[in-house]
């Protein structure tokens, strides 16, 4: 099968591009690092006016999706240019909240998603990310005090709005905010259909992982061949050219395996786009950074901006060993 983007969804990634490279996100990430999400919010609302949220759901509620091959093409964008709060989180809470049986819920938080006026993080263990700027939390959680009789080793799960968060903990990338998860709140749904939710989120995190790694990659191209060693550009040494040829090779690698997730969306390709996406951004950002040298490390610098996303996006939703056992199964063990 050969897959080329059409002309309108090449128009939809450079529109985008030209956005966010107008946008200074840079600026807006070290605000949004410090708690302050004023130019993070306003950013959001553009990013949700160029339709981004609106790929994720359905038309019913408002929205323009399923559309996840556009879906991809906007997060391989908002990586590159390190765009901060929970982008995957709100598209996966979408997701979620439009495959439950009951369609209030839907109905009463899509359309707000859809448009920028909410964003969503979605829960699935200790800590929720951004849940402070979230105006929908949505919590997944054993169901406490139920037998299962019929299954003893299944326990029923719970998907509920959450209440407001407590102050955030320690993160590895201090634009990703994380906050322990509340308890209780309005209970929405019990065994919720989670299969599409998980693919959503798996999918939009290897683009985005894409995103970085290329942006990684441009930058310290870009550098080496402004710093001189010996009265010569360093990006002339042979041995920096191999590197920064493997890093090419492998998100050029990377780049048919997310878009061909997002075709057949089937969990075993998504796992596969996932796991090799953000392998590839992680082992770009240490090539980067043995190239930076001790630049590289300080947080003043904006490359760390990239760094420090590279490796949290490694583990989310997903490790690389949980990704590589759902490829090895077709797709049978999540």
């Amino acid at each position: 099968m050969r897959f080329l983007l059409d002309a309108e969804q090449r128009e939809f990634a450079a529109s985008l591009y030209a956005m966010l490279t107008a946008a200074d996100t840079p600026s807006v990430v070290r605000d949004w690092s410090r708690g302050d999400h004023a130019s993070g919010h306003a950013l959001w609302r553009r990013i949700a006016e160029a339709g981004v949220f609106s790929l994720a759901i359905p038309e019913a509620y408002e929205g323009l999706g399923p559309r996840p091959v556009e879906l991809a093409l906007a997060f391989v964008e908002l990586g590159r240019h390190a765009v901060p709060g929970p982008l995957v989180e709100t598209v996966t809470a979408a997701a979620l909240l439009a495959s439950l049986d009951d369609t209030g819920p839907a109905k009463r938080l899509l359309p707000a998603l859809a448009s920028g006026e909410s964003a969503a993080t979605v829960a699935t263990g200790t800590y929720a990310l951004d849940a402070d700027m979230a105006d929908v939390r949505l919590t997944l959680s054993a169901r406490l005090g139920v037998g299962g009789e019929s299954s003893p080793t299944r326990t029923p799960t719970e998907l509920r709005l959450a209440p407001p968060p407590g102050p955030p903990r320690p993160s590895l990338d201090p634009a990703r905010r994380l906050f322990s998860t509340s308890h209780g709140g309005e209970l929405l749904a019990i065994d919720p259909p989670l299969p599409p939710a998980l693919l959503i989120a798996r999918l939009t995190t290897a683009a985005q992982a894409l995103g970085v790694g290329l942006a990684l990659l441009d930058r310290t191209v870009a550098y080496v061949k402004q710093r001189t060693q010996f009265g010569v550009p360093i990006g002339s040494f042979q041995a920096v050219k191999h590197q920064l040829a493997d890093a090419k090779i492998a998100l050029e690698f990377a780049r048919p395996l997310v878009l061909g997730a997002a075709v057949t969306m089937a969990p075993e390709d998504v796992a596969a786009a996932k796991v090799t996406a953000c392998e590839a951004a992680y082992a770009t950002a240490r090539t980067a950074l043995q190239l930076h040298g001790a630049i590289g490390y300080t947080a003043e610098y904006d490359l760390s901006l990239w760094l420090t996303k590279a490796r949290a996006l490694r583990t989310a939703w997903g490790s690389p060993g949980e990704c590589r056992d759902t490829v090895l199964s077709g797709g049978r063990r999540w």
